[in-house]
């Protein structure tokens, strides 16, 4: 049995029980972070703060939103946004950190393909990071079908079709999802308990994943230096912090992760005041109308480029394509043969593959807005293959890649 001891403060008593100095000194005081960072490291922060915006702006939505096929659009357009005081500056908040968290994401994602932090035993860092990808996606997903626009009834329906399978044409598997032969109350009841229940609950797990998987191999670092983190933390713990190649999370690292993060809060709410139509697609302002098809469907930036790969092919192909571009990434750690775990500035044609796939990507962005037809057509499907094209010589220019002496 645990041996307690007389407490002396209300700290001791609680501490005693559930072990808050413990926690807090695993998880912050010593848990020990490079020097040679930087701001790009404060992304991780940053993402987390945009969800808490996400969530605590969701939470008042929630309050006033009804989940009614008949009730949901006029919830949204005039209840929150005319009639309850401040509706507009939660909806707004909501929609602008619904866009940038996907901005932060990809960063925050490429950052670390371009440093290698994703090798050196941190492949579960990057595989929980990547199921938070594919968790926000489809929580952003299921976030677009709750007012109950033209947006929503449509990018449902097209969204939905794809677990048709193509030529498989799985038999009720479509149904089953909408709750019926087309979007109607069962589905935007589904989809609204995945956005507020499940998938927020699937977030912060994952979150919590993430940051754990973190504890043991550490965060990698700008020069891709082997650092030894017992050994520095035994210097900065002894006072020798100038000369200890590690700060400890808390309060050294957060204090500057704090400062990234209220010049990106200045920026966010400029957006929400002043520029915020970017996150609001103007057909979504029109009630859902299951007779009349939009001109023109696009789903939100941030899954424009696998739109723009799934369009490009016919449906077989295209569902094989959309596939490919959905999970290459989580294998991103076993494709990599290269022994380098350094910035690719420093692994030579690994550095030109990272930026023509960053320009592959932009470019699949940019066609994916644009109308599927002529010269637009070709370019969208030339920039397809050279997405799947860069993944597949991925494997052979890392396994040619020498061994970068000197670190």
């Amino acid at each position: 049995m645990a041996h307690f001891t007389k407490a002396t403060s209300v700290h001791d008593w609680v501490n005693q029980r559930l072990g808050i100095d413990t926690l807090r000194r695993v998880l912050a005081t010593e848990y020990w972070i490079p020097k040679n960072i930087n701001f790009l490291w404060a992304m991780g922060m940053v993402l987390a703060v945009t969800f808490a915006l996400l969530f605590i702006s969701g939470l008042f939505l929630l309050m006033y939103y009804q989940p009614n096929t008949h009730l949901a659009f006029d919830s949204v357009n005039d209840i929150i946004m005319r009639q309850v005081p401040y509706g507009w500056l939660f909806r707004d908040t909501h929609a602008v950190a619904a866009s940038l968290v996907f901005l932060i994401i990809y960063i925050h994602m490429f950052t670390g393909i371009y440093y290698g932090s994703y090798k050196n035993g941190r492949e579960m860092i990057w595989i929980s990071g990547m199921l938070l990808y594919v968790t926000f996606s489809a929580e952003a997903f299921s976030g677009y079908m709750l007012p109950w626009g033209q947006l929503s009834y449509w990018a449902g329906t097209v969204i939905t079709d794809l677990f048709s399978l193509g030529s498989l044409h799985t038999a009720g598997l479509v149904e089953w999802i909408r709750g019926g032969y087309t979007p109607g109350q069962a589905f935007l009841s589904r989809f609204f308990a995945l956005h507020v229940v499940l998938l927020p609950l699937a977030v912060i797990g994952l979150i919590g994943l993430h940051f754990g998987a973190l504890r043991i191999p550490h965060v990698n670092n700008q020069d891709g230096e082997e650092i030894d983190f017992e050994a520095e933390a035994k210097k900065y713990k002894s006072g020798d912090k100038k000369g200890s190649k590690v700060i400890a999370f808390s309060n050294d690292f957060m204090s500057k992760d704090l400062f990234i993060v209220s010049i990106y809060l200045i920026f966010f709410f400029y957006l929400v005041i002043f520029h915020n139509g970017f996150a609001l697609d103007p057909i979504n302002f029109v009630p859902a109308d299951p007779m009349h098809t939009p001109a023109s469907v696009e789903p939100e930036w941030y899954f424009l480029w696998s739109y723009d790969i799934l369009r490009g092919f016919s449906k077989n192909p295209g569902l094989i394509a959309f596939a490919f571009a959905q999970g290459i990434f989580f294998f991103l750690p076993f494709l990599d043969r290269s022994p380098n775990a350094t910035p690719a500035s420093k692994r030579g044609i690994f550095f030109i593959w990272f930026w023509l796939l960053v320009i592959d990507m932009t470019a699949l962005t940019i066609m994916g807005k644009l109308p599927p037809e002529g010269g637009y057509r070709t370019t969208g499907i030339v920039f397809a293959y050279i997405f799947i094209g860069l993944w597949i010589v991925f494997p052979f220019i890392t396994k040619l890649e020498k061994k970068v002496t000197g670190r």
